[in-house]
């Protein structure tokens, strides 16, 4: 199971990732000018990279005033719809909502209200140009109980007009005087492909699970279903989805030294996010697999995360 691990770790870690090149520019309504790589938009916030500052930087969306990119993107409307094109603010007479112009070709431009416009994604004409990725790892040491702790964790991912693919892995190890080594390592692969009518999508998923502290030898655990968008704008995201799964848990006990369960679920799920830029964001997600070959067992799953 660690070599596993390790190999998924690695392959997430090397893959190549696209790098656009920084001749974009944005204008805020303070009058403010920036020459930049527009890296895309999610939640009301658009990421940048600017060649003189080592990190992506964070911008509200609602201050900018006038953005111009010659870069592809995949535009996401609230009402589900997908463009794929280059970008400009259109100039509008005062009063009047700031309006956003995707050039899907040079003939063919859509005009839209910004508000409407809840995400866009980097992409391109080639296949590496459509990853996206990141990679962070910690390490902590406390000398009073000798306890030590690491954390890594890593994601990739692939846009496409109507169906997206993203991999991600987590990794945990704590060790103290006295104490046995607990370990969690998790591999995890999710699909999404929008259905004729927009909002609906179909979805996928695939874990692989190893926790000591549960005695988790090893789980798989495979599903999918099909879900809906109910709220999605650029501040509010709400989504729910249902279907089936099936779960293969290995436990590591001292007698018998393995035991193996075989559970089919059902699949009930939802996410929540609310974002508002420069204060509080939540975000939760649950699942509910009520099992079905065992009836009575369920496994309840909720994750909550403020920044």
């Amino acid at each position: 199971m660690r070599r596993i691990i390790f190999l998924l770790a690695i392959i997430l870690a090397v893959t190549p990732l696209h790098a656009g090149e920084k001749s974009d520019v944005i204008v805020m309504k303070n009058g403010d000018k920036i020459t930049c790589e527009v890296k895309g938009l999610a939640s009301d916030t658009l990421y940048i990279s600017v060649d003189y500052i080592l990190n992506t930087l964070s911008v509200d969306w609602t201050k900018v005033h006038h953005i111009e990119s010659k870069q592809l993107f995949l535009v996401r409307t609230q009402d589900g719809t997908v463009y794929t094109g280059t970008i400009s603010t259109k100039e509008t007479p005062g009063g009047r909502p700031v309006e956003m112009e995707i050039f899907e070709s040079p003939e063919k431009a859509i005009t839209m209200e910004r508000k409407r416009i809840v995400r866009m994604d980097e992409t391109g004409t080639s296949f590496w140009q459509r990853w996206n990725g990141q990679l962070g790892a910690g390490l902590s040491y406390t000398k009073g109980n000798e306890s030590s702790q690491y954390n890594l964790n890593s994601s990739i991912g692939y846009v496409a007009p109507r169906w997206s693919a993203a991999a991600s892995y987590n990794s945990n190890l704590t060790s103290s005087s006295h104490v046995s080594v607990s370990t969690r390592n998790e591999f995890s692969l999710q699909g999404q492909r929008l259905m004729q009518w927009n909002n609906w999508y179909y979805t996928g998923l695939i874990d692989l699970l190893q926790s000591s502290v549960q005695g988790i030898q090893l789980q798989n655990s495979f599903g999918g279903g099909i879900g809906r968008n109910i709220v999605n704008t650029g501040s509010t995201f709400f989504t729910v989805y249902g279907g089936f799964a099936w779960q293969q848990i290995n436990y590591k006990q001292a007698t018998p030294p393995v035991s193996t369960q075989q559970v089919a679920t059902g699949l009930v799920g939802t996410e929540v996010r609310l974002f508002r830029f420069d204060r509080t964001t939540l975000s939760v997600s649950a699942n509910l697999l009520p099992a079905i070959s065992q009836p009575g067992r369920v496994h309840f799953n909720l994750n909550t995360s403020t920044t």
